[in-house]
C-alpha cells in the first residue's frame, strides 16, 4: 500500500499572499500527521513564494514523521538541505515564472549538476530522491546516480481529458513504474493527484508513496486537515 506525503506548501501561498503570520504550515503540518500523514512535504523555492525558511527549520524540529524537502539543484538551495537535514530530498526543476512546477526534472541534460548535488546530500546522510518524467531514458539515468528513489510526475496523467487519454497516460506511469522497479529503486508519484484521480495510480504495481498537496489543502478549507488527510488515506489504501 501506498504511503502518503503531504505537501503543505499551499498553506504559505494563502499566509503570503497578505504577507501575514496565518495560517502557519507548521500547525498544518502537525494537522496533517494527527489526520494519518506518513510524511509532510514542502518545496522551498529560491524566490520564496510559499514557504520560508523559518518555515523549514521550524518543521524539521516538530514533524515527527518523515520530512521531505523538494528543493532546485541550485547550490544555495542544496546548502540549506544539508545545513537543516530534512529525512529526505527530493530534486526538482525550477522556474521563477511558473505557477506550479511543470514537468520532471531532466536529469540527462543537467547530468553534472544533479550529480554534484547528490553527492553532497548524500554525504550529509541524506535519502535522495529526483523528480523526473515517466520516461525510461529519465529513470535509467535517475539510477546511474544511486539514487535511492525516483518520483513520477503525474501533471500529464491528472491533466489528461477524456477516458482514453486518461488510460494512455495511466498506462505511461505503469511502464515507468516497471523499470524504476527493474533498477531497483523505490517508486513515488506526485502532481496534480486529487480525490478523484488519485485511485488507479496508487493501484499501479509497487507504488510506495504518493505526494499530494493541492488537493488536500483545497478539501481542507471545507473540512480541516486531519479530515482532508483521512479521506485521502482511505482512497490510498
Amino acid at each position: 500500500m501506498a504511503t502518503l506525503g503531504v505537501n503543505i506548501d499551499h498553506i504559505a501561498t494563502i499566509r503570503q499572499a497578505r504577507q501575514t503570520v496565518e495560517p502557519d504550515p507548521v500547525w498544518g503540518a502537525a494537522m496533517a500527521e494527527l489526520g494519518g500523514a506518513d510524511g509532510i512535504t514542502v518545496h522551498l523555492r529560491e524566490d520564496r513564494r510559499h514557504i520560508q525558511d523559518r518555515d523549514l527549520e521550524v518543521l524539521r524540529k516538530t514533524v515527527q514523521v518523515g520530512l521531505n524537502l523538494e528543493c532546485a539543484i541550485a547550490p544555495e538551495m542544496i546548502e540549506i538541505a544539508t545545513r537543516v537535514r530534512p529525512d529526505k530530498v527530493t530534486l526538482v526543476p525550477e522556474r521563477r515564472e511558473e505557477v506550479t512546477t511543470e514537468g520532471g526534472l531532466d536529469v540527462v541534460t543537467h547530468r553534472d549538476a544533479v550529480a554534484a548535488a547528490v553527492e553532497r546530500l548524500q554525504a550529509s546522510g541524506i535519502i535522495v530522491s529526483l523528480f523526473i518524467d515517466p520516461s525510461p531514458t529519465q529513470i535509467e539515468a535517475s539510477a546511474a546516480f544511486g539514487v535511492e528513489a525516483v518520483e513520477l510526475h503525474t501533471g500529464c496523467y491528472a491533466n489528461a481529458v477524456g477516458a482514453a487519454a486518461q488510460a494512455e497516460r495511466l498506462a505511461e506511469l505503469a511502464t515507468a513504474g516497471d523499470v524504476v522497479r527493474s533498477v531497483g529503486l523505490e517508486l513515488a508519484a506526485g502532481h496534480g493527484l486529487t480525490y478523484r484521480n488519485v485511485v488507479p495510480v496508487a493501484r499501479l504495481p509497487g507504488m510506495g508513496e504518493l505526494n499530494i498537496g493541492h488537493s488536500i489543502v483545497a478539501r481542507a478549507v471545507f473540512v480541516g486537515m486531519s479530515q482532508a488527510v483521512r479521506e485521502m488515506k482511505a482512497l490510498i489504501s
